[in-house]
């Protein structure tokens, strides 16, 4: 008979019906246990179980079966569970060891591998070893350097921070200077540290050997210390006891233009403020061991360009200098190429963006080029300081400033620096001013 009324026997065998025979014969595959069949060592995994013969192996969502192809431990990393893996392989400890036997390292999931068989996937998937992402611990590259004569890193490098909470710089306890920034190679950390008459260096990320190659300029190599004569005591004396300064270069342009136009018309202490908590929340966090410092990379120009306007209210920046920034990091390659053009054509260049004056201009190119005749004009304070130290005024305007500076053409930064250096400097008469706060508003 045929149809609905044949006998049990005769009935035809239908798809879902072959599969449960299947896996009646096979047995279940159970999981939270680990059971390992067959002739393999028994293991104990997080969620996943591994077969003798077909060898699946369940992570926290996936599965390798064996009719698919084994993946063998050279390909890809075992995401390990959190007890050792037994077998033919050496001990894994979950996510931090890493596997002897040719195998790769491992990563701490849910899965669980078995001696020589397929690594099985856990929740985030199968990683290639030679793809597995830059750790903190990654070793660092070096370079010792031996200056050409007396060099002190706090004088050197001391303008390139931006406060005591600068994100982007950190002058250690232990008398080590890191840095964090972002190279034409992309972002990188520099640790700079004095070793007895020379320098030793060590570099992070993929601008690490850009850092490590523009070492010798960033501590001044470029710069003549002889080539300045002093023609006051005052200033003789500045660098007599001053031996190590010299005029840092960076060749980062952007680096140091954009927090000096957030210093534009504000006190010291609003500028930094709003360095740090843009850095912060737009920034990337720094290659290297850098977690315990807290640096920071600083965005790239893209990133820049879009922060919406209320986070530059929220961070205290008015909208004529959010502007500026804006209209700055558009062009931001063009403004990268006065780095390695000369004092007028650079300050040209920049002076192009509306908004940025000669302060500003100046303040970038002090740090960037190491220019030694770039001086500061239009600043709140230095025309008091130098007509004090020089011409006991402390009424002076820019135009007396730069004529008592007449004598060191050419090295008119340098001279400012010898005189905030000696302590000279006019005696407070009034209240400081009262930062402001416009995210209030």
């Amino acid at each position: 008979m045929a149809g609905r009324f044949a006998p049990r026997t005769a009935r035809p065998t239908l798809p879902h019906q072959a599969a449960q025979a299947v896996r009646r014969e096979k047995g279940p595959v159970r999981g939270g246990e680990g059971l390992a069949r067959g002739d393999e060592a028994p293991g104990r995994g997080g969620e996943g179980q591994v077969r003798g013969d077909e060898g699946p192996v369940r992570g926290g969502e996936g599965q390798v079966r064996g009719d698919e192809g084994p993946v063998r431990g050279d390909e890809a990393p075992v995401r390990g569970g959190e007890g050792p893996v037994r077998g033919d392989e050496a001990p894994v400890r979950g996510g931090e060891g890493p596997v002897r036997g040719g195998e790769g390292p491992v990563r701490g999931g849910e899965g669980l591998s078995r001696g020589n068989e397929a690594p099985g996937r856990g929740d985030e998937g199968p990683v290639r070893g030679d793809e597995a992402p830059v750790r903190g611990d990654e070793r660092p590259l070096t370079r010792e350097w031996t200056p050409p004569g007396p060099l002190d890193l706090r004088l050197v490098l001391g303008p390139l921070r931006r406060g005591p909470a600068d994100p982007t710089f950190r002058m250690a306890p232990d008398g080590t200077f890191w840095r964090a920034t972002r190279t034409p190679e992309g972002p990188g950390t520099l640790r700079v540290a004095a070793r007895g008459d020379g320098v030793g260096a060590q570099a992070w990320g993929p601008g690490a050997e850009w850092l490590l190659a523009g070492l010798p300029a960033l501590l001044g190599a470029d710069d003549d210390p002889d080539a300045f004569t002093p023609h006051h005591r005052l200033l003789a004396v500045a660098r007599h006891r001053r031996p190590g300064l010299r005029l840092l270069r960076t060749g980062l342009v952007m680096e140091s233009l954009i927090p000096s136009i957030l210093e534009q018309k504000v006190t010291t202490d609003e500028a930094y403020r709003a360095w740090r908590l843009l850095v912060r929340r737009y920034g990337t966090p720094a290659p290297g061991p850098t977690a315990a410092l807290g640096l920071h990379v600083m965005p790239d120009a893209r990133t820049w360009a879009m922060i919406p306007s209320w986070e530059w209210h929220k961070a205290g920046v008015d909208t004529k200098r959010s502007s500026t920034i804006m209209r700055a990091v558009r062009v931001a390659p063009r403004l990268e190429e006065a780095s390695v053009m000369e004092l007028p054509r650079a300050t040209a260049r920049l002076e192009l963006i509306p908004g940025v004056g000669p302060w500003t201009s100046a303040e970038t190119l002090q740090r960037s080029n190491g220019a030694p005749d770039a001086v500061t004009v239009g600043d709140y304070h230095l025309p008091g300081i130098v007509g004090h130290a020089l011409a006991d005024n402390r009424h002076a305007d820019d135009e007396e400033m730069l004529t008592l500076l007449t004598p060191y053409e050419g090295q008119r930064h340098r001279a400012t620096r010898l005189i905030l250096l000696s302590g000279r400097i006019p005696e407070r008469r009034g209240p400081r001013m009262t930062p402001g706060n416009i995210a209030a508003l």
